[in-house]
């Protein structure tokens, strides 16, 4: 099993879009004020296997920003940080649910613990990730939600 930090790290696209690993949780915050590559936004939505409709959602930046990011070819340091979060709750999800199609769905269904509502529709604000982030230590746990 690898380190959490380190699945996140794959999902935003590993060494080919970050270049080195980060080696502590001070490492992901120089990363995220220095602002993710636009790369690292394409390569979480296809980790994921989710539409653009659901990764604007779950990161809660408007389309037209996307497309002035896309030009930029770098995200603002609130969009990264929200990306790493969604980055973040997937790598736990695959961690506890073992395998990228199990996750992926996870975060796309209806859950009954969090109000019938997709974890994923949660992940743009921290209360509704922290929900999703407890809902997955239950069941890590075996208390199925």
């Amino acid at each position: 099993m690898r380190p959490p930090g380190s699945l996140t790290y794959e999902v935003l696209g590993g060494h080919k879009v970050l270049g080195k690993e980060p080696s502590s949780s001070a490492d992901f915050v120089t990363i995220v004020r220095r602002g993710l590559p636009f790369a690292s936004l394409e390569h979480t939505r296809a980790a994921l296997n989710i539409s653009q409709a659901e990764l604007v959602e779950a990161v809660g930046v408007p389309r037209r920003t996307l497309a002035r990011r896309r030009k930029e070819r770098r995200l603002s340091v609130w969009e990264s940080e929200r990306l790493v979060r969604l980055a973040r709750v997937y790598a736990r999800a695959m961690d506890v649910l073992g395998e990228q199609d199990r996750a992926s769905g996870w975060l796309r269904r209806p859950n009954r613990a969090l109000g019938k509502v997709a974890p994923l529709s949660l992940l743009d604000t921290d209360i509704g990730t922290d929900a999703v982030l407890a809902v997955l230590g239950r069941i890590a746990h075996g208390v199925f939600g």
